[in-house]
């Protein structure tokens, strides 16, 4: 009955917006009164609240449409997810929760659909088996004796567990090759016009009311101001989380310069190349800077050829070169900085040393002392606690602070299962454009893991939201290799024998 009224609905919802337009007698008196409304409200109000009317009346169709076509919603998803904190800068809304909301509220409607398609073939996967237990150990989480708050605990759910429902809606989503390399193509586009708008904060300047939210909190402004200069940070909450996605992002787009594609589509991968690793540079964060090498290496090593050699050699002679020749200019020296230990040795030990610090309390406290238990949430619910005065500076020793260290286990045993099957498929797939995706990813992946010591890479949008959906496209891209066939016997499949495709094109 309720499956039967959902598509209903969709098929209505469908034909009113997208095949006729609004151009219908419904559409005039729906159009008529929101501009109505709009003149009243601005007229009364002023033209802040006209705008979140405006948000709202754009939003709630494009919101209904995300629950009848998922990869449209996906899209929505990962707009929100990059805009979210530049918003927040001009209008203090819910939009994250609006984003959670939506997230949930799409996988409930995959729920709906299964209850006459009964085919869950799209979660079979031992990668979904962990992603279940993990979403499984964070809600039993809000029980935990331990916890001071369970208000923290359901802040904080919504980013560690909730969000990974993502994971299972775009498993659903990707039914074709071509609907995943648009998704891919949408997060490529985001992050390049994140890139270009924060080289125009380095070059044009902030807006006002950038400069009004920097210098509203000393702390912030104290670690955005550094070397004489604003270090750049896009849409995003700040500059480090700003130029990890640019460096991942450029290591991705120089893996797809290598793949089959176009002309056009290589060269547009290289100009997206060269202004994140320019944003990346203004960002002015250490951690970005060693995930470029990082990369490169784990790309060497997958991808291990004579010719890549070579250019992985030059890469690295020049790079050296670059790190040790002397320069009064602050940017160039930041980035320098990254590779020097003594400069770099003081905030290592005050790393170590709260490492240290709270290690018996991590033995002590083997699930941990509840989600949101540290950090801005660990402040604001449980303030004058130990546990809201660690500074944990890591996103594995905030797991293990939090979740304790069966939790810190069980997330490395998942991060190990999504890295297994990730090269596991890209030694066994044969079409070069899904090969060179699947390397593309992997060494995404393990740049994060990287980043993930130092700081809090995945957890952070919109980094989590691409790694959940990029994390479904390793699942689902092998399904679209014709040579690679099901074994029966250790259900995963295998490619079959075609000599024409044991290369890659390049």
């Amino acid at each position: 009955m309720v499956a039967n009224l959902y598509r209903s609905f969709s098929s209505w919802l469908n034909e009113q917006f997208f095949l006729k337009k609004l151009d219908t007698p419904l559409g005039y008196i729906m159009l008529a009164l929101m501009a109505v409304a709009m003149s009243i409200i601005i007229s009364s109000l002023g033209i802040k609240y006209g705008l979140l009317v405006l948000v709202a009346v754009v939003g709630l169709p494009m919101f209904m449409f995300c629950l009848v076509d998922l990869p449209f919603g996906l899209t929505f998803i990962l707009f929100i997810s990059f805009l979210v904190n530049f918003i927040k800068k001009y209008v203090n809304a819910p939009i994250g929760i609006a984003q959670d909301a939506l997230v949930f509220i799409m996988f409930f409607v995959i729920i709906i659909n299964q209850v006459k398609e009964r085919d869950w073939s799209f979660a079979k996967h031992p990668v979904s088996f962990w992603v279940t237990i993990w979403i499984l150990y964070n809600l039993i989480q809000g029980i935990n004796p331990s916890a001071v708050s369970q208000i923290a605990w359901i802040y904080t759910v919504r980013s560690v567990a909730g969000l990974i429902l993502l994971y299972f809606v775009a498993c659903y989503a990707f039914k074709s090759l071509d609907v995943i390399l648009k998704t891919i193509k949408v997060v490529l586009l985001l992050t390049f016009a994140s890139a270009l708008y924060g080289l125009k904060q380095e070059w044009i300047g902030f807006s006002n009311t950038e400069l009004a939210w920097l210098y509203s909190n000393p702390h912030t402004l104290e670690l955005f101001f550094q070397w004489g200069r604003l270090r750049i940070f896009s849409f995003f909450s700040d500059p480090t989380t700003y130029g990890i996605l640019m460096a991942y992002t450029s290591v991705f787009c120089s893996i797809l310069i290598l793949g089959p594609y176009r002309i056009w589509m290589k060269i547009l991968s290289g100009i997206c190349v060269g202004a994140c690793i320019l944003a990346m540079f203004y960002a002015g964060s250490r951690t970005p800077v060693v995930l470029i090498p990082v990369g490169v290496i784990f790309f060497t090593v997958l991808n291990f050829r004579k010719e890549m050699l070579i250019a992985v050699g030059i890469f690295f002679v020049f790079g050296t070169a670059f790190m040790l020749k002397s320069t009064s200019n602050p940017v160039i020296y930041r980035i320098q900085s990254a590779f020097v230990l003594k400069n770099s040795q003081d905030v290592v030990d005050v790393r170590m040393k709260n490492q240290e610090l709270i290690q018996p309390y991590v033995q002590r406290h083997p699930f941990g002392g509840g989600l949101g238990s540290t950090g801005l949430w660990g402040r604001r619910f449980s303030p004058g606690t130990f546990l809201a005065s660690f500074d944990h500076d890591s996103g594995f020793v905030r797991l293990a602070v939090e979740v304790g260290w069966i939790g810190l286990l069980l997330y490395m045993i998942f991060i190990f299962q999504v890295m297994r099957w990730g090269i596991y498929y890209y030694f066994r797939v044969r079409d070069p454009m899904i090969k060179n995706l699947y390397l593309a990813i992997n060494t995404v992946f393990f740049m994060l893991v990287i980043a993930s010591y130092p700081q809090e890479a995945i957890l952070q949008v919109p980094t989590s939201i691409i790694f959940y959906i990029y994390l479904a496209a390793i699942v689902k891209l092998k399904d679209f290799d014709e040579n690679f066939k099901e074994d029966a016997s250790s259900s995963v499949q295998q490619p079959k024998n075609n000599p024409q495709l044991n290369t890659v094109d390049v």
